[in-house]
């Protein structure tokens, strides 16, 4: 850089190296509020920051991370994080969400961010396909309560709202939580089905991940899939059924909801 028409030979750009390079043969590590080669010197989670950076760096930024060997500031989301970061995180990874669509994916992101500290690209990716690709929702979770240990027998208490509105509430007792769970929903939907598939991982590590539940149900020979995340694995596998319990009923029908039948084709004439 040039001072006072003095120049000082210094390349910045091996800066963040050489700081890496020191702290492994000292075994020091950098604190990560070290200013300029800490962990989050370039790394923003606030609302109001991302929103500035993203519209212009020098915003919050006096030099640039290429400046000195990074290469791109970080943002952060979590529970601080505004809809635009949240927008164009999302973006990147390929969904365009707008509007109504992204408030109702903001929300859900609020609620996950307050639960755990970041938010990853898998949990986003959870989050969506839980909240946009879920079949017709004939039956709703409203709340869900569960109780279990060494002593005593796992029992269920869920609530659900049906296809006309009507809030239902009813306890069961199982060999497990998530057993309990679904006997409580089998009690309220009363549409019998075999549960062939039950499948449950962690999307991301540590103790406050996001768990992905799929499960597959089969009835009259035909199966039948759903999915569910949540940070609590009773609730995700109670969002999977359901999905799998909607699905079904869309298809076979329920009720006053007509069967979905099969699929719409176009009939086309041969020309003579």
């Amino acid at each position: 850089p040039q001072f006072y028409g003095m120049n000082t030979n210094i390349n910045t750009r091996e800066i963040m190296k050489t700081s890496r390079m020191v702290s492994n043969y000292t075994g020091m590590r950098v604190q990560p509020n070290k200013a300029i080669v800490g962990e989050n010197a370039f790394a923003h989670e606030a609302g109001i920051h991302q929103d500035g950076v993203l519209k212009h760096q020098s915003t919050y930024e006096i030099m640039t991370p290429e400046s000195i060997g990074l290469h791109q500031s970080r943002l952060v989301l979590g529970k601080h994080s505004g809809r635009h970061a949240l927008k164009v995180r999302l973006k990147e990874l390929g969904y365009e969400i707008d509007g109504d669509a992204l408030n109702q994916v903001f929300a859900r992101f609020k609620d996950l961010a307050d639960a755990k500290k970041n938010v990853t690209d898998a949990d986003l990716e959870a989050l969506i396909a839980d909240e946009f690709h879920k079949p017709q929702e004939i039956f709703r979770l409203e709340d869900i309560q569960v109780t279990c240990g060494t002593m005593g027998m796992p029992t269920a208490t869920v609530k659900m709202i049906n296809a006309v509105g009507e809030s239902i509430i009813h306890a069961a007792v199982g060999t497990g939580p998530v057993d309990a769970s679904y006997k409580a929903i089998d009690a309220i939907v009363q549409a019998p089905n075999v549960l062939v598939e039950y499948s449950v991982h962690s999307v991301t590590e540590g103790i406050d991940a996001l768990g992905e539940v799929t499960v597959r149900i089969e009835s009259n020979g035909k199966t039948f899939g759903g999915y569910g995340a949540d940070n609590d694995i009773v609730v995700a596998s109670v969002k999977a059924y359901l999905a799998a319990l909607n699905r079904m009923l869309a298809v076979q029908g329920y009720g006053a909801q007509k069967p979905e039948g099969n699929a719409a084709t176009i009939a086309v004439s041969s020309n003579s």
